[in-house]
Protein backbone atom coordinates (compact mmCIF):
# COMPACT_ATOMS: atom_id res chain seq x y z
CA UNK A 1 0.00 0.00 0.00
CA UNK A 2 2.92 2.18 0.95
CA UNK A 3 4.36 2.32 -2.52
CA UNK A 4 1.12 2.26 -4.36
CA UNK A 5 0.55 5.76 -2.78
CA UNK A 6 4.09 6.68 -3.95
CA UNK A 7 3.19 5.86 -7.54
CA UNK A 8 -0.49 6.86 -7.58
CA UNK A 9 -1.60 8.96 -4.98
CA UNK A 10 1.30 11.19 -4.14
CA UNK A 11 0.73 14.50 -6.26
CA UNK A 12 2.92 17.66 -5.98
CA UNK A 13 0.35 19.73 -3.99
CA UNK A 14 -0.60 16.18 -1.71
CA UNK A 15 2.75 15.01 -0.15
CA UNK A 16 5.37 16.80 1.89
CA UNK A 17 8.61 17.34 -0.37
CA UNK A 18 6.08 17.53 -3.74
CA UNK A 19 6.89 14.61 -5.40
CA UNK A 20 5.10 13.15 -8.30
CA UNK A 21 4.92 9.53 -9.85
CA UNK A 22 7.97 10.62 -12.28
CA UNK A 23 10.10 12.09 -9.36
CA UNK A 24 9.93 9.03 -7.44
CA UNK A 25 11.27 6.69 -10.51
CA UNK A 26 13.84 9.46 -11.42
CA UNK A 27 15.03 9.41 -7.68
CA UNK A 28 14.88 5.73 -7.36
CA UNK A 29 17.19 5.58 -10.65
CA UNK A 30 19.42 8.36 -9.73
CA UNK A 31 20.19 6.35 -6.57
CA UNK A 32 20.78 3.03 -8.40
CA UNK A 33 22.83 4.80 -10.18
CA UNK A 34 24.97 5.94 -7.50
CA UNK A 35 25.01 2.70 -5.91
CA UNK A 36 26.64 1.18 -8.99
CA UNK A 37 29.29 4.03 -9.14
CA UNK A 38 30.52 3.71 -5.38
CA UNK A 39 30.63 0.00 -5.55
CA UNK A 40 31.80 -0.66 -9.54
CA UNK A 41 35.26 -1.16 -9.06
CA UNK A 42 34.66 -3.88 -6.11
CA UNK A 43 31.83 -5.05 -7.71
CA UNK A 44 33.54 -5.74 -11.00
CA UNK A 45 36.57 -7.08 -9.89
CA UNK A 46 34.09 -9.49 -7.90
CA UNK A 47 32.31 -10.54 -10.45
CA UNK A 48 35.18 -10.89 -12.70
CA UNK A 49 36.79 -13.59 -10.66
CA UNK A 50 33.31 -15.25 -10.26
CA UNK A 51 32.70 -15.26 -13.93
CA UNK A 52 35.59 -17.70 -14.21
CA UNK A 53 34.01 -20.93 -12.42
CA UNK A 54 31.50 -22.22 -15.04
CA UNK A 55 30.35 -24.33 -12.20
CA UNK A 56 29.47 -21.67 -9.64
CA UNK A 57 28.33 -19.23 -12.62
CA UNK A 58 25.75 -21.77 -13.90
CA UNK A 59 24.53 -22.94 -10.15
CA UNK A 60 23.68 -19.31 -9.42
CA UNK A 61 22.04 -18.45 -13.37
CA UNK A 62 19.85 -21.69 -12.82
CA UNK A 63 18.80 -20.73 -9.32
CA UNK A 64 18.38 -16.97 -10.01
CA UNK A 65 15.03 -17.16 -12.13
CA UNK A 66 13.71 -19.98 -9.58
CA UNK A 67 14.22 -18.25 -6.80
CA UNK A 68 12.99 -14.99 -8.24
CA UNK A 69 9.87 -16.65 -9.66
CA UNK A 70 9.12 -18.42 -6.46
CA UNK A 71 9.30 -15.29 -4.13
CA UNK A 72 6.47 -14.13 -6.17
CA UNK A 73 3.93 -17.14 -5.75
CA UNK A 74 2.43 -15.58 -2.71
CA UNK A 75 0.21 -12.98 -4.93
CA UNK A 76 0.68 -15.13 -8.49
CA UNK A 77 0.25 -18.83 -7.58
CA UNK A 78 1.57 -21.52 -9.95
CA UNK A 79 -0.02 -21.11 -13.38
CA UNK A 80 -3.18 -22.69 -14.05
CA UNK A 81 -3.50 -24.12 -17.69
CA UNK A 82 -5.85 -22.17 -19.29
CA UNK A 83 -5.76 -22.84 -23.17
CA UNK A 84 -5.90 -25.52 -25.96
CA UNK A 85 -1.88 -25.58 -26.44
CA UNK A 86 -1.55 -25.42 -22.79
CA UNK A 87 -3.98 -28.51 -22.37
CA UNK A 88 -2.74 -30.25 -25.26
CA UNK A 89 0.90 -30.31 -23.55
CA UNK A 90 -0.30 -31.32 -20.57
CA UNK A 91 -1.94 -34.07 -21.94
CA UNK A 92 0.95 -35.17 -23.72
CA UNK A 93 3.12 -35.02 -20.55
CA UNK A 94 0.50 -37.31 -18.40
CA UNK A 95 0.94 -39.68 -21.01
CA UNK A 96 4.35 -39.83 -21.25
CA UNK A 97 4.76 -39.93 -17.52
CA UNK A 98 2.41 -43.46 -17.89
CA UNK A 99 5.72 -44.39 -20.17
CA UNK A 100 3.16 -44.60 -23.17
CA UNK A 101 2.99 -42.71 -26.44
CA UNK A 102 -0.04 -42.78 -26.93
CA UNK A 103 -3.67 -43.73 -25.32
CA UNK A 104 -6.69 -45.55 -26.48
CA UNK A 105 -9.95 -44.74 -28.31
CA UNK A 106 -12.27 -43.74 -25.42
CA UNK A 107 -15.71 -45.70 -26.23
CA UNK A 108 -17.50 -41.62 -26.07
CA UNK A 109 -14.83 -39.99 -27.16
CA UNK A 110 -17.04 -37.51 -29.05
CA UNK A 111 -17.77 -35.55 -25.60
CA UNK A 112 -13.87 -35.03 -25.49
CA UNK A 113 -13.58 -33.27 -28.29
CA UNK A 114 -10.91 -30.51 -28.25
CA UNK A 115 -8.83 -28.14 -30.15
CA UNK A 116 -5.40 -29.36 -30.67
CA UNK A 117 -5.98 -32.87 -29.25
CA UNK A 118 -6.81 -35.71 -32.13
CA UNK A 119 -9.62 -39.05 -30.40
CA UNK A 120 -8.51 -40.99 -33.53
CA UNK A 121 -6.80 -43.20 -34.44
CA UNK A 122 -5.48 -43.11 -30.30
CA UNK A 123 -6.50 -39.86 -28.15
CA UNK A 124 -3.40 -37.97 -28.06
CA UNK A 125 -1.71 -34.59 -28.14
CA UNK A 126 -0.88 -33.76 -31.84
CA UNK A 127 2.40 -31.80 -30.55
CA UNK A 128 6.40 -32.91 -30.70
CA UNK A 129 7.53 -34.70 -27.50
CA UNK A 130 9.99 -32.42 -26.38
CA UNK A 131 7.98 -29.75 -23.80
CA UNK A 132 5.92 -32.99 -23.12
CA UNK A 133 8.85 -34.67 -21.57
CA UNK A 134 9.78 -31.79 -19.56
CA UNK A 135 6.29 -31.66 -18.22
CA UNK A 136 6.53 -35.14 -17.22
CA UNK A 137 9.61 -34.81 -15.34
CA UNK A 138 8.64 -32.22 -13.94
CA UNK A 139 5.33 -33.66 -12.80
CA UNK A 140 7.23 -36.55 -11.84
CA UNK A 141 9.48 -35.21 -9.82
CA UNK A 142 7.72 -32.46 -7.92
CA UNK A 143 4.44 -33.41 -8.57
CA UNK A 144 3.24 -30.94 -10.72
CA UNK A 145 4.17 -30.35 -14.42
CA UNK A 146 4.85 -26.15 -13.88
CA UNK A 147 7.79 -27.60 -12.19
CA UNK A 148 8.69 -28.91 -15.94
CA UNK A 149 8.55 -25.54 -17.06
CA UNK A 150 10.78 -24.17 -14.40
CA UNK A 151 13.57 -26.56 -15.02
CA UNK A 152 13.37 -25.40 -18.46
CA UNK A 153 13.48 -21.91 -18.10
CA UNK A 154 16.89 -22.67 -15.27
CA UNK A 155 18.20 -24.72 -17.80
CA UNK A 156 18.04 -21.75 -20.02
CA UNK A 157 19.55 -19.66 -18.35
CA UNK A 158 22.66 -21.68 -17.00
CA UNK A 159 23.14 -22.92 -20.57
CA UNK A 160 23.11 -19.54 -22.14
CA UNK A 161 26.22 -18.39 -19.82
CA UNK A 162 27.98 -21.74 -20.85
CA UNK A 163 26.99 -21.19 -24.80
CA UNK A 164 28.45 -17.77 -24.47
CA UNK A 165 31.73 -19.31 -22.55
CA UNK A 166 32.59 -20.62 -25.99
CA UNK A 167 32.09 -16.81 -28.24
CA UNK A 168 33.35 -14.52 -25.53
CA UNK A 169 35.23 -13.71 -22.49
CA UNK A 170 33.86 -14.97 -18.78
CA UNK A 171 32.99 -11.82 -17.70
CA UNK A 172 30.51 -10.95 -20.87
CA UNK A 173 29.37 -14.79 -20.61
CA UNK A 174 28.32 -13.97 -17.04
CA UNK A 175 26.17 -10.83 -18.07
CA UNK A 176 24.70 -12.55 -20.75
CA UNK A 177 23.38 -14.69 -18.29
CA UNK A 178 22.17 -12.46 -15.86
CA UNK A 179 20.57 -10.70 -19.57
CA UNK A 180 18.85 -14.41 -19.86
CA UNK A 181 17.49 -14.32 -16.40
CA UNK A 182 15.99 -10.76 -17.01
CA UNK A 183 14.51 -11.67 -20.14
CA UNK A 184 13.52 -15.16 -19.49
CA UNK A 185 13.04 -15.74 -16.18
CA UNK A 186 9.97 -14.93 -13.71
CA UNK A 187 8.08 -12.26 -15.96
CA UNK A 188 8.60 -14.16 -19.13
CA UNK A 189 5.55 -15.94 -20.81
CA UNK A 190 8.12 -18.88 -21.50
CA UNK A 191 8.16 -19.36 -17.33
CA UNK A 192 4.50 -18.97 -17.14
CA UNK A 193 2.74 -20.65 -20.07
CA UNK A 194 3.00 -24.35 -20.49
CA UNK A 195 3.81 -24.10 -24.16
CA UNK A 196 7.28 -23.94 -23.70
CA UNK A 197 9.81 -21.86 -25.28
CA UNK A 198 12.68 -22.67 -22.87
CA UNK A 199 13.05 -26.34 -24.09
CA UNK A 200 14.18 -25.05 -27.62
CA UNK A 201 16.25 -22.20 -26.78
CA UNK A 202 18.10 -24.73 -24.49
CA UNK A 203 18.74 -26.85 -27.37
CA UNK A 204 19.99 -24.01 -29.32
CA UNK A 205 22.43 -23.22 -25.87
CA UNK A 206 23.71 -26.42 -26.55
CA UNK A 207 24.17 -26.25 -30.29
CA UNK A 208 25.58 -23.15 -30.94
CA UNK A 209 27.99 -23.68 -27.85
CA UNK A 210 29.42 -27.00 -29.11
CA UNK A 211 30.38 -25.77 -32.37
CA UNK A 212 33.17 -22.96 -31.91
CA UNK A 213 34.44 -25.74 -28.95
CA UNK A 214 34.83 -28.41 -31.98
CA UNK A 215 36.89 -26.07 -33.90
CA UNK A 216 39.14 -26.12 -31.05
CA UNK A 217 39.64 -29.33 -29.91
CA UNK A 218 37.34 -32.38 -31.49
CA UNK A 219 36.12 -33.10 -27.77
CA UNK A 220 33.62 -36.34 -27.71
CA UNK A 221 31.56 -34.40 -25.32
CA UNK A 222 30.97 -31.72 -27.50
CA UNK A 223 30.43 -33.96 -30.09
CA UNK A 224 27.56 -35.64 -27.70
CA UNK A 225 26.35 -32.46 -26.91
CA UNK A 226 25.98 -31.35 -29.99
CA UNK A 227 24.16 -33.96 -31.32
CA UNK A 228 22.13 -34.06 -28.15
CA UNK A 229 21.13 -30.17 -28.61
CA UNK A 230 20.00 -31.23 -32.65
CA UNK A 231 17.79 -33.89 -30.94
CA UNK A 232 16.08 -31.73 -27.99
CA UNK A 233 15.32 -29.07 -30.58
CA UNK A 234 13.67 -31.80 -32.65
CA UNK A 235 11.81 -33.59 -30.64
CA UNK A 236 10.45 -29.53 -30.08
CA UNK A 237 10.24 -28.25 -33.09
CA UNK A 238 10.71 -30.41 -36.16
CA UNK A 239 10.32 -27.67 -38.63
CA UNK A 240 12.28 -25.12 -37.00
CA UNK A 241 15.23 -28.02 -36.66
CA UNK A 242 15.46 -27.79 -40.62
CA UNK A 243 17.19 -24.41 -40.72
CA UNK A 244 19.21 -25.24 -37.05
CA UNK A 245 20.77 -27.72 -39.23
CA UNK A 246 21.06 -25.99 -42.07
CA UNK A 247 23.27 -22.92 -40.13
CA UNK A 248 25.65 -25.88 -38.30
CA UNK A 249 26.25 -26.57 -42.34
CA UNK A 250 26.39 -23.36 -42.87
CA UNK A 251 29.36 -23.17 -39.74
CA UNK A 252 31.54 -25.59 -41.72
CA UNK A 253 33.20 -22.88 -44.22
CA UNK A 254 32.95 -20.23 -41.77
CA UNK A 255 34.07 -21.30 -38.38
CA UNK A 256 34.99 -24.75 -38.34
CA UNK A 257 36.74 -24.99 -41.84
CA UNK A 258 36.30 -26.85 -44.86
CA UNK A 259 39.70 -29.39 -43.88
CA UNK A 260 37.83 -31.22 -41.08
CA UNK A 261 37.66 -34.35 -43.23
CA UNK A 262 41.11 -34.94 -43.45
CA UNK A 263 41.00 -35.05 -39.10
CA UNK A 264 40.30 -38.30 -37.95
CA UNK A 265 39.17 -36.68 -34.83
CA UNK A 266 36.37 -34.48 -36.63
CA UNK A 267 35.10 -37.34 -38.28
CA UNK A 268 35.05 -39.58 -34.92
CA UNK A 269 32.97 -36.26 -33.75
CA UNK A 270 30.20 -36.04 -36.27
CA UNK A 271 30.06 -39.52 -35.88
CA UNK A 272 29.49 -39.43 -31.97
CA UNK A 273 27.46 -36.22 -32.73
CA UNK A 274 25.27 -38.49 -35.32
CA UNK A 275 24.64 -41.26 -32.44
CA UNK A 276 23.64 -38.58 -29.84
CA UNK A 277 21.13 -37.15 -32.32
CA UNK A 278 19.62 -41.48 -33.00
CA UNK A 279 17.68 -41.69 -29.59
CA UNK A 280 15.67 -38.42 -30.48
CA UNK A 281 14.83 -39.83 -33.83
CA UNK A 282 13.74 -43.04 -32.78
CA UNK A 283 11.24 -41.47 -30.28
CA UNK A 284 10.17 -39.38 -33.46
CA UNK A 285 9.17 -42.21 -35.29
CA UNK A 286 8.22 -44.52 -32.06
CA UNK A 287 5.44 -41.71 -31.47
CA UNK A 288 4.15 -41.27 -35.11
CA UNK A 289 4.01 -45.16 -35.41
CA UNK A 290 1.94 -45.68 -31.77
CA UNK A 291 -0.47 -42.29 -32.92
CA UNK A 292 -1.05 -42.53 -36.23
CA UNK A 293 -0.18 -45.71 -37.22
CA UNK A 294 2.83 -44.60 -39.54
CA UNK A 295 6.41 -44.26 -38.64
CA UNK A 296 6.71 -40.98 -41.44
CA UNK A 297 3.21 -39.05 -40.44
CA UNK A 298 3.19 -36.93 -37.89
CA UNK A 299 0.11 -36.17 -35.22
CA UNK A 300 0.34 -32.64 -36.19
CA UNK A 301 -0.14 -33.99 -39.89
CA UNK A 302 -3.29 -35.98 -38.62
CA UNK A 303 -5.25 -33.23 -36.50
CA UNK A 304 -4.28 -31.22 -39.97
CA UNK A 305 -6.38 -33.47 -42.40
CA UNK A 306 -9.01 -34.29 -39.54
CA UNK A 307 -9.94 -30.90 -38.41
CA UNK A 308 -8.63 -28.50 -41.14
CA UNK A 309 -6.00 -27.20 -38.23
CA UNK A 310 -3.64 -26.02 -37.52
CA UNK A 311 -3.00 -23.79 -40.38
CA UNK A 312 -0.78 -25.35 -43.20
CA UNK A 313 2.03 -23.64 -44.59
CA UNK A 314 2.23 -20.13 -46.85
CA UNK A 315 2.88 -22.39 -49.77
CA UNK A 316 0.16 -25.01 -49.19
CA UNK A 317 -3.80 -24.98 -49.73
CA UNK A 318 -6.35 -24.65 -46.29
CA UNK A 319 -6.85 -28.14 -45.92
CA UNK A 320 -10.73 -28.77 -46.07
CA UNK A 321 -12.14 -30.70 -42.51
CA UNK A 322 -12.54 -34.43 -43.27
CA UNK A 323 -14.62 -35.23 -39.58
CA UNK A 324 -17.89 -32.96 -38.30
CA UNK A 325 -16.71 -30.16 -36.14
CA UNK A 326 -17.66 -28.76 -33.51
CA UNK A 327 -19.06 -25.15 -33.27
CA UNK A 328 -15.53 -24.22 -31.19
CA UNK A 329 -13.54 -26.24 -33.54
CA UNK A 330 -15.28 -24.74 -36.53
CA UNK A 331 -15.17 -21.36 -35.28
CA UNK A 332 -10.88 -21.82 -34.75
CA UNK A 333 -10.77 -23.47 -38.05
CA UNK A 334 -12.33 -20.14 -39.80
CA UNK A 335 -10.31 -17.92 -37.68
CA UNK A 336 -6.57 -19.90 -39.11
CA UNK A 337 -8.33 -19.88 -42.77
CA UNK A 338 -8.64 -15.83 -42.35
CA UNK A 339 -5.27 -15.49 -40.39
CA UNK A 340 -3.77 -17.50 -43.55
CA UNK A 341 -5.76 -15.61 -46.43
CA UNK A 342 -3.78 -12.46 -44.95
CA UNK A 343 -0.52 -13.77 -44.14
CA UNK A 344 -0.75 -14.61 -48.54
CA UNK A 345 -1.96 -10.86 -49.15
CA UNK A 346 1.23 -9.56 -46.80
CA UNK A 347 3.20 -11.82 -49.06
CA UNK A 348 6.99 -13.33 -48.20
CA UNK A 349 8.17 -9.83 -47.79
CA UNK A 350 5.45 -8.51 -45.91
CA UNK A 351 5.07 -10.74 -43.14
CA UNK A 352 8.92 -10.60 -42.70
CA UNK A 353 8.67 -7.19 -41.51
CA UNK A 354 5.63 -7.43 -40.11
CA UNK A 355 7.61 -9.84 -37.40
CA UNK A 356 10.17 -7.84 -37.17
CA UNK A 357 8.50 -6.30 -33.78
CA UNK A 358 8.08 -9.65 -32.25
CA UNK A 359 11.61 -9.77 -31.74
CA UNK A 360 11.43 -7.71 -29.08
CA UNK A 361 10.45 -10.47 -26.95
CA UNK A 362 14.62 -11.33 -26.95
CA UNK A 363 15.75 -7.83 -26.39
CA UNK A 364 15.46 -5.86 -22.77
CA UNK A 365 14.58 -1.66 -24.67
CA UNK A 366 17.50 -0.73 -23.25
CA UNK A 367 19.96 -2.96 -25.56
CA UNK A 368 18.47 -1.34 -28.40
CA UNK A 369 20.97 1.91 -27.78
CA UNK A 370 23.93 -0.82 -28.39
CA UNK A 371 22.58 -3.14 -30.87
CA UNK A 372 24.15 -0.98 -33.58
CA UNK A 373 27.77 -1.51 -32.16
CA UNK A 374 27.44 -5.01 -33.61
CA UNK A 375 27.81 -4.24 -36.87
CA UNK A 376 31.37 -3.52 -36.21
CA UNK A 377 31.77 -7.26 -35.22
CA UNK A 378 30.49 -8.38 -38.80
CA UNK A 379 34.21 -8.54 -39.82
CA UNK A 380 34.50 -11.15 -38.35
CA UNK A 381 33.34 -14.22 -40.30
CA UNK A 382 32.44 -16.34 -36.79
CA UNK A 383 29.74 -13.02 -36.27
CA UNK A 384 28.65 -13.11 -40.19
CA UNK A 385 28.12 -16.72 -39.65
CA UNK A 386 25.60 -15.65 -36.08
CA UNK A 387 23.98 -13.03 -37.74
CA UNK A 388 23.33 -15.90 -40.93
CA UNK A 389 21.92 -18.01 -38.63
CA UNK A 390 19.82 -15.90 -36.89
CA UNK A 391 18.51 -15.08 -40.47
CA UNK A 392 17.82 -18.63 -41.45
CA UNK A 393 15.39 -18.86 -38.78
CA UNK A 394 13.43 -15.82 -39.58
CA UNK A 395 13.62 -16.80 -42.98
CA UNK A 396 12.18 -19.94 -42.19
CA UNK A 397 9.35 -19.20 -40.13
CA UNK A 398 8.37 -17.07 -42.42
CA UNK A 399 6.45 -19.50 -44.53
CA UNK A 400 3.86 -19.96 -41.12
CA UNK A 401 1.34 -17.78 -41.33
CA UNK A 402 1.40 -17.57 -37.38
CA UNK A 403 4.17 -16.15 -35.54
CA UNK A 404 5.21 -16.72 -31.87
CA UNK A 405 8.67 -15.95 -30.20
CA UNK A 406 9.29 -20.07 -29.69
CA UNK A 407 9.27 -20.59 -33.17
CA UNK A 408 12.33 -19.19 -33.06
CA UNK A 409 13.29 -19.65 -30.30
CA UNK A 410 16.47 -21.92 -30.72
CA UNK A 411 17.98 -18.24 -31.45
CA UNK A 412 17.34 -17.12 -28.18
CA UNK A 413 21.16 -17.43 -26.85
CA UNK A 414 22.13 -15.76 -30.51
CA UNK A 415 20.19 -12.88 -29.54
CA UNK A 416 22.19 -12.38 -26.17
CA UNK A 417 25.44 -13.22 -28.25
CA UNK A 418 24.48 -10.03 -30.31
CA UNK A 419 23.78 -7.87 -27.36
CA UNK A 420 27.03 -9.09 -25.48
CA UNK A 421 29.26 -8.47 -28.41
CA UNK A 422 27.48 -5.45 -29.13
CA UNK A 423 28.47 -3.98 -25.43
CA UNK A 424 31.59 -5.50 -25.58
CA UNK A 425 32.70 -3.38 -29.06
CA UNK A 426 30.59 -0.22 -27.88
CA UNK A 427 33.09 -0.40 -24.57
CA UNK A 428 36.34 -0.70 -26.88
CA UNK A 429 35.06 2.88 -28.54
CA UNK A 430 36.85 5.13 -26.69
CA UNK A 431 34.63 8.19 -26.14
CA UNK A 432 31.90 5.43 -25.34
CA UNK A 433 33.79 3.15 -23.35
CA UNK A 434 31.08 4.22 -20.25
CA UNK A 435 27.99 3.80 -22.82
CA UNK A 436 28.32 -0.03 -22.21
CA UNK A 437 27.66 0.29 -18.59
CA UNK A 438 24.59 2.90 -18.99
CA UNK A 439 23.21 0.38 -21.36
CA UNK A 440 23.46 -2.35 -18.57
CA UNK A 441 22.35 -0.14 -15.84
CA UNK A 442 19.49 0.81 -17.99
CA UNK A 443 18.22 -3.04 -18.44
CA UNK A 444 19.51 -3.97 -14.96
CA UNK A 445 17.03 -0.78 -13.61
CA UNK A 446 14.31 -1.93 -16.03
CA UNK A 447 13.98 -5.39 -14.80
CA UNK A 448 14.13 -4.45 -10.93
CA UNK A 449 11.48 -1.62 -11.24
CA UNK A 450 9.29 -4.24 -12.84
CA UNK A 451 9.87 -7.25 -10.28
CA UNK A 452 9.35 -4.97 -7.65
CA UNK A 453 6.17 -3.98 -9.11
CA UNK A 454 5.04 -7.31 -8.55
CA UNK A 455 6.56 -8.30 -5.66
CA UNK A 456 4.95 -5.73 -3.84
CA UNK A 457 1.66 -7.49 -4.86
CA UNK A 458 -0.29 -4.12 -4.61
CA UNK A 459 -3.61 -4.61 -6.22
CA UNK A 460 -4.34 -1.24 -7.15
CA UNK A 461 -0.79 -0.32 -8.11
CA UNK A 462 -0.55 -3.67 -10.46
CA UNK A 463 -3.49 -2.29 -12.21
CA UNK A 464 -2.01 1.24 -12.41
CA UNK A 465 1.22 0.53 -13.52
CA UNK A 466 0.81 -2.42 -15.43
CA UNK A 467 -0.95 -0.94 -18.25
CA UNK A 468 2.41 0.64 -19.31
CA UNK A 469 3.79 -3.40 -19.70
CA UNK A 470 5.02 -4.78 -22.89
CA UNK A 471 2.79 -7.98 -23.02
CA UNK A 472 4.82 -9.71 -25.42
CA UNK A 473 7.30 -10.12 -23.07
CA UNK A 474 6.02 -10.17 -19.70
CA UNK A 475 3.31 -12.21 -18.63
CA UNK A 476 2.37 -13.48 -15.39
CA UNK A 477 -0.75 -15.08 -14.67
CA UNK A 478 -2.78 -13.09 -11.85
CA UNK A 479 -5.78 -13.32 -10.29
CA UNK A 480 -8.65 -15.60 -11.68
CA UNK A 481 -9.74 -13.66 -14.96
CA UNK A 482 -12.43 -16.79 -16.31
CA UNK A 483 -13.13 -18.44 -13.08
CA UNK A 484 -10.96 -21.63 -13.51
CA UNK A 485 -9.46 -21.27 -10.47
CA UNK A 486 -12.78 -20.59 -8.43
CA UNK A 487 -14.58 -23.54 -10.35
CA UNK A 488 -11.47 -25.95 -9.90
CA UNK A 489 -11.69 -25.00 -5.92
CA UNK A 490 -15.46 -26.08 -6.36
CA UNK A 491 -14.90 -29.09 -7.90
CA UNK A 492 -12.12 -30.16 -5.46
CA UNK A 493 -13.98 -29.13 -2.27
CA UNK A 494 -17.14 -31.47 -3.72
CA UNK A 495 -16.46 -35.28 -2.74
CA UNK A 496 -16.37 -38.21 -4.68
CA UNK A 497 -15.74 -37.90 -8.04
CA UNK A 498 -17.37 -35.57 -10.92
CA UNK A 499 -18.42 -35.27 -14.56
CA UNK A 500 -18.34 -31.55 -16.21
CA UNK A 501 -20.80 -30.99 -19.20
CA UNK A 502 -19.30 -27.75 -20.49
CA UNK A 503 -21.57 -25.65 -22.32
CA UNK A 504 -19.86 -23.22 -24.75
CA UNK A 505 -21.42 -19.58 -25.67
CA UNK A 506 -21.48 -19.33 -29.74
CA UNK A 507 -18.16 -17.55 -30.21
CA UNK A 508 -16.37 -19.47 -27.69
CA UNK A 509 -13.05 -19.66 -29.45
CA UNK A 510 -9.30 -21.20 -28.18
CA UNK A 511 -10.02 -20.96 -24.74
CA UNK A 512 -10.78 -24.80 -23.70
CA UNK A 513 -12.15 -26.27 -21.18
CA UNK A 514 -12.22 -29.72 -22.38
CA UNK A 515 -9.49 -31.30 -21.02
CA UNK A 516 -8.98 -34.20 -19.56
CA UNK A 517 -6.16 -36.80 -18.47
CA UNK A 518 -4.56 -39.54 -20.32
CA UNK A 519 -6.85 -42.17 -18.35
CA UNK A 520 -10.11 -39.85 -18.42
CA UNK A 521 -11.94 -42.93 -16.67
CA UNK A 522 -9.50 -43.05 -13.75
CA UNK A 523 -9.51 -39.25 -12.93
CA UNK A 524 -11.21 -37.82 -10.52
CA UNK A 525 -13.01 -35.12 -12.74
CA UNK A 526 -14.14 -35.78 -16.13
CA UNK A 527 -14.60 -32.49 -18.72
CA UNK A 528 -16.96 -33.54 -21.44
CA UNK A 529 -19.33 -31.35 -24.27
CA UNK A 530 -22.42 -30.85 -23.49
CA UNK A 531 -24.02 -32.38 -26.51
CA UNK A 532 -28.01 -32.37 -25.34
CA UNK A 533 -30.05 -34.10 -23.35
CA UNK A 534 -30.38 -37.29 -24.99
CA UNK A 535 -26.65 -37.92 -25.85
CA UNK A 536 -25.69 -36.74 -22.30
CA UNK A 537 -27.60 -39.36 -20.88
CA UNK A 538 -25.18 -41.52 -22.43
CA UNK A 539 -22.45 -40.89 -20.98
CA UNK A 540 -24.04 -40.39 -17.58
CA UNK A 541 -24.86 -43.90 -17.67
CA UNK A 542 -21.18 -44.83 -18.30
CA UNK A 543 -20.23 -43.15 -15.43
CA UNK A 544 -23.26 -43.91 -13.13
CA UNK A 545 -20.83 -42.82 -9.83
CA UNK A 546 -19.98 -39.43 -11.14
CA UNK A 547 -22.02 -36.14 -9.59
CA UNK A 548 -23.04 -34.48 -12.75
CA UNK A 549 -22.26 -30.67 -13.68
CA UNK A 550 -22.65 -28.20 -15.74
CA UNK A 551 -20.25 -24.98 -16.51
CA UNK A 552 -20.86 -22.46 -18.62
CA UNK A 553 -17.32 -20.61 -19.56
CA UNK A 554 -19.00 -18.02 -21.15
CA UNK A 555 -21.33 -16.44 -18.61
CA UNK A 556 -19.71 -13.50 -16.76
CA UNK A 557 -19.31 -14.93 -14.29
CA UNK A 558 -18.43 -18.58 -15.31
CA UNK A 559 -21.29 -20.61 -13.99
CA UNK A 560 -21.06 -24.09 -12.58
CA UNK A 561 -24.56 -25.54 -11.27
CA UNK A 562 -25.28 -28.67 -10.80
CA UNK A 563 -26.73 -30.93 -13.91
CA UNK A 564 -29.94 -31.56 -12.77
CA UNK A 565 -30.33 -27.94 -12.47
CA UNK A 566 -28.98 -26.81 -15.98
CA UNK A 567 -31.02 -25.24 -18.27
CA UNK A 568 -32.01 -26.01 -21.25
CA UNK A 569 -29.42 -24.54 -24.27
CA UNK A 570 -30.34 -21.17 -25.58
CA UNK A 571 -31.13 -21.51 -29.46
CA UNK A 572 -28.98 -20.39 -31.92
Amino acid sequence: MFLFDWFRSFLPLHNPIGFGAADFVELALACFGVALVLFRARFQEAARRFAEHPVRSMLLLASLPVALRLALLWRFPVPTPGGADDFSYVLLADTLRHFRLANPVHPLHQFFEAVFVLQEPKYSSIFPMGQGLVLALGWTLFGHPWAGVVISTAALCALSYWMLRAWTTPGWALTGGLLAVATFGPLNPWMNLYWGGAVSASAGCLVFGALPRLKAGWRTRDAILLGAGMGIQTLSRPFESLFVALAVALAVPLIIGMDWLRHRAARRAAALAALAFLPALLLILAQNRQVTGSFTTLPYQVSRYQYGVPAPFTFEPNPPPERALTGEQDLVYRAQVAVTEEALELGFDGRLWQRVRFYRFFFLAPLYLALPAFLLALREWRFLWVALAIELLALGSNVYPYFYPQYVAAAACLFLLVSVTALDRLARIPRLAGAAQIVLFLCAFQFLFWYGIYLAGNERMLLAMTRYENPSTDFINYGDPEGRIAIGRRLAETPGRQLVFVRYGPLHMFHEWIHNAADPDAARVVWAADLGAAENEKLRRYYPDRKAWLVEPDARPPLLIPYELAPPPAPR
